[in-house]
């Protein structure tokens, strides 16, 4: 075999080597946060900080979990957080295919507008949350869900806009023209025909918009008090003066990637579908 050869049959077999220990580290650098962040959640209170550190705990215990629920809030933020998010996904979803169907077909407003939505998202939050918070303190929204809804629904509205306004210009308009020669109204080929077509985007934006309310910190801590909080604001409570919990706080974690993990799982096929059929082009 030729010198040549041989150098083409090593260059052959370090790219499938390569992309092993680079995938292999990728998951490690994604996983390895997770499963030390779950056994911390299980682990007795001696062991955060033992040396050398323990990998998994010879005795479980699942008080942190019980602590962080209902000693801490967690359960209440928990619930909050459910309705908070899922109420401000589906009005940003709505909204939003709504508003990104009127800019695709009927260029409503000219360029200008569409530019307008998408730059009410360069705002920072700490430049609209104290007006806000001055607003909801005297009309009453100050420490409620519906408050809160509201400023989630405006704080995802122009990604959802702009994910929708994509997918709804990449679609061709030849079949909607065709439902409105067979005698449906522009409303009805909207909801039968362009909906349907447009769902795996419409999904796509959904997921994104709830994550961005599930994790969001800022708003919920200058607009809740006491009632209305959501789950990231309970995190609070793990950092007070006599020392971190870092069990509760790890268990509390735990519970919250739940709803994110069963959404995506659920809505994979749909989220794949809009990411790559021009929810995210320009």
């Amino acid at each position: 075999m030729t010198t040549q050869a041989k150098t083409r049959r090593r260059r052959r077999r370090a790219v499938p080597i390569g992309r092993i220990l680079l995938i292999g580290g990728f998951i490690v650098f994604v996983l390895a946060p997770l499963y030390w962040m779950f056994v911390t959640s299980i682990k007795p209170s001696d062991d955060y900080l033992a040396v050398p550190p323990v990998w998994f705990p010879s005795e479980p215990t699942s008080v942190h979990y019980t602590a962080a629920l209902f000693a801490y809030r967690g359960l209440k933020g928990l619930i909050n957080s459910l309705i908070i998010s899922l109420s401000a996904t589906v009005l940003s979803a709505f909204l939003g295919t709504l508003m990104a169907y009127s800019l695709a077909r009927f260029n409503t407003g000219g360029a200008h507008l569409s530019f307008w939505v998408l730059s009410q998202r360069f705002l920072p939050p700490v430049a609209i949350v104290l007006p806000i918070f001055l607003i909801y303190r005297n009309i009453g929204l100050h420490d409620t869900h519906f408050g809160l809804i509201i400023a989630y629904t405006v704080f995802t509205l122009p990604v959802s806009v702009w994910m929708m306004f994509a997918y709804f210009r990449q679609m061709p308009r030849s079949m909607e023209d065709a439902a409105l020669v067979d005698g449906c109204t522009r409303w009805q080929a909207f909801w039968q025909v362009a909906v349907p077509l447009a769902a795996p985007g419409i999904v796509a934006a959904a997921v994104f918009a709830f994550i961005a309310c599930w994790t969001e910190f800022f708003f919920a801590l200058v607009l809740t008090s006491r009632y209305a909080f959501t789950l990231p604001t309970v995190f609070r409570a793990f950092l007070g003066f006599q020392g971190a919990q870092y069990g509760e706080a790890s268990a509390l974690a735990i519970v919250s990637l739940v709803p994110s993990i069963v959404l995506g799982v659920l809505a994979q096929r749909h989220l794949v579908r809009g990411l790559t059929l021009g929810a995210v082009r320009g």
